[in-house]
């Protein structure tokens, strides 16, 4: 999948951030800790459940900042998600990972608000599948970011109602995670979208 027309030139970094031994957290279906297994493990076949989040970074015009996943990436190479999404490592609790997280991909930081959390599965192929309880927050910044590009390939704020557009025009373009709690923001969170200047 290409770049998108839309997307922003952007200062790039190479960093490696993310490795397949990395430890993640298993959990049952109420987010209760159930035992640890490295990141590949735990996306084979049709995944095992582990601990994760998605964040939602809009500017103060009300435009979320999207990122299109780097070609590298195992599952869902080129795809547009979310501003960032990842794990909770052994022993790290959720709240430091989504700012270690955010700034290892991103380079920046912002205060992150805790929405909801819930459970999906999706399969990519015959590359492995995300089985996740995926914590997600949103937040509000204007700062530049300083992307890794081992992690992303280019980046694009939206406004709602055109990445709704987007989204139900072509649904192929984006990851299953981000159409689900996209959905859920919109009808849910409406306060979200009222503004921020």
């Amino acid at each position: 999948m290409g770049s998108d027309p839309g997307a922003r030139p952007v200062a790039f970094r190479h960093e490696v951030v993310s490795f397949d031994d990395e430890p993640l957290v298993l959990v049952d279906a109420d987010d209760r800790e159930t035992g640890f297994l490295d990141k590949a493990a735990a996306h084979d076949g049709a995944g095992t459940l582990h601990r994760a989040f998605s964040l939602f970074v809009f500017n103060t015009n009300g435009e979320l900042l999207l990122q299109q996943r780097a070609p590298g990436k195992r599952l869902w190479p080129g795809f547009w998600a979310n501003t960032c999404c990842s794990h909770p490592r052994r022993g790290e609790a959720i709240g430091e990972a989504i700012h270690r997280r955010l700034v290892e991909e991103l380079g920046f930081d912002c205060e992150l608000e805790f929405l909801y959390k819930f459970e999906y599965h999706a399969r990519y192929g015959e590359e492995g599948s995300e089985h996740e309880l995926c914590h997600v927050f949103a937040g509000v910044s204007d700062a530049e970011p300083h992307v890794n590009a081992t992690e992303i390939s280019a980046l694009r704020h939206v406004s709602p109602e055109a990445l709704d557009a987007e989204m139900a025009r072509d649904p192929a373009h984006f990851t299953p995670w981000l159409q689900l709690e996209w959905q859920h923001l919109r009808s849910a969170h409406p306060r979200l979208f009222q503004g921020r200047r």
